[in-house]
């Protein structure tokens, strides 16, 4: 089977890989369509981020729908042909995190596409892969491309449980990459009344608007635009922090209120903290990392008709051509969510 490798920044390589038979408890899928995630892309252009570096070949890939081709021993509900989402979080579910009720905190994690651990997890991006029934989700119904897009929703969806209560609260999100638009999608299914949200790209802004934002700032344009939400101490309640940018965080922080929530997404390495304001305005900074039960629910949210993420999937490239849709998703210009067909 073809698999997609990256060996170093700008080396992606598409090569041949063993395939697997599914076990008890498992099944062997037939990969549909694989989304770009940021993470991809860090590997791809920098070989990538912060700390976490490339040792050794690695699959990419984390965000894939896939069809049942084999129903491994003792599995039920599943059928040759099904469409399904599958989830990369594999959590062992027996260190101490996994037992007090967070996977996401796993000490033994083996996400799809991670270089944080050595040996690196392989990911997901292979014509044929093996998969425990607990990660798979039915998704019929759904497009190939919209079950490929549970992994980023989910991300969101537990970002979104994290702030607390939403109904009727003022949501401010900086940065509309897919993060920064799924937000958008969550904060408004849980309640949230006011929608602002900024960016530096007309492009992005624009589905921002399209999913639901009520106002969009483009922050390179109107530089200024934020302040008039800082006076009084601030105007809204939540912050999505998509960016993992000093600057978008210090000026989200000038516009949240009093006991205003904080819920950093972005990750962009280590920076500095305006703590005089968040120690003044007794905000709250609430970390949000991957998700885990979230994921079937943002399953079933799309089969219902309940969030609809097809407007952020702009482009899809075959296999063969996979490295154009890690460029196409490096311009933010023209690309929300690029995906890969392995169909084709």
């Amino acid at each position: 089977m073809r698999a997609i490798v990256i060996h170093a920044a700008r080396d992606l390589r598409i090569e041949d890989h063993p395939e697997e038979a599914p076990g008890p408890g498992q099944l062997r899928l037939r990969l549909a369509t694989g989304g770009v995630c940021g993470s991809d892309l860090h590997y791809y252009n920098h070989g990538g981020f912060g700390a976490v570096r490339l040792k050794e070949p690695m699959i990419l890939g984390h965000e894939v729908s896939a069809r049942v081709e084999e129903v491994g021993p003792g599995v039920t509900g599943f059928a040759p042909g099904q469409l399904v989402a599958v989830s990369p979080s594999r959590p062992c579910g027996t260190c101490r995190y996994c037992l007090e009720g967070l996977p996401n905190q796993c000490l033994n994690m083996r996400f799809y596409g991670s270089a944080m651990p050595f040996p690196h997890i392989q990911g997901a991006f292979r014509e044929v892969l093996v998969a425990d029934v607990a990660q798979c989700v039915d998704a019929t119904g759904l497009t190939p491309g919209e079950a490929a897009m549970a992994e980023p929703l989910a991300v969101t969806l537990h970002a979104t449980t994290r702030a607390g209560t939403m109904l009727g609260k003022r949501v401010l999100v900086t940065g509309c990459g897919p993060i920064g638009v799924l937000s958008i999608l969550a904060a408004r299914r849980a309640g949230a009344a006011e929608i602002v949200a900024t960016d530096l790209s007309d492009f992005t802004l624009s589905l921002a608007r399209k999913v639901g934002a009520d106002r969009v700032i483009n922050t390179g344009t109107e530089p200024d635009a934020l302040a008039a939400y800082a006076e009084g101490k601030g105007h809204f309640d939540v912050l999505y922090e998509c960016t993992g940018v000093a600057a978008a965080l210090a000026g989200g922080i000038a516009a949240l209120r009093p006991r205003g929530v904080i819920l950093q997404l972005g990750l962009g390495g280590d920076m500095s903290l305006p703590m005089m304001a968040i120690t003044a305005k007794e905000l709250d900074l609430r970390g949000s990392f991957r998700f885990h039960a979230e994921f079937a629910t943002g399953v079933a949210l799309m089969r219902a008709g309940l969030i609809d993420v097809k407007p952020l999937i702009t482009h899809t490239v075959p296999l063969a051509s996979a490295e154009d849709a890690f460029r196409v998703a490096s311009d933010r210009s023209q690309a929300m969510k690029a995906q890969i067909s392995f169909a084709d």
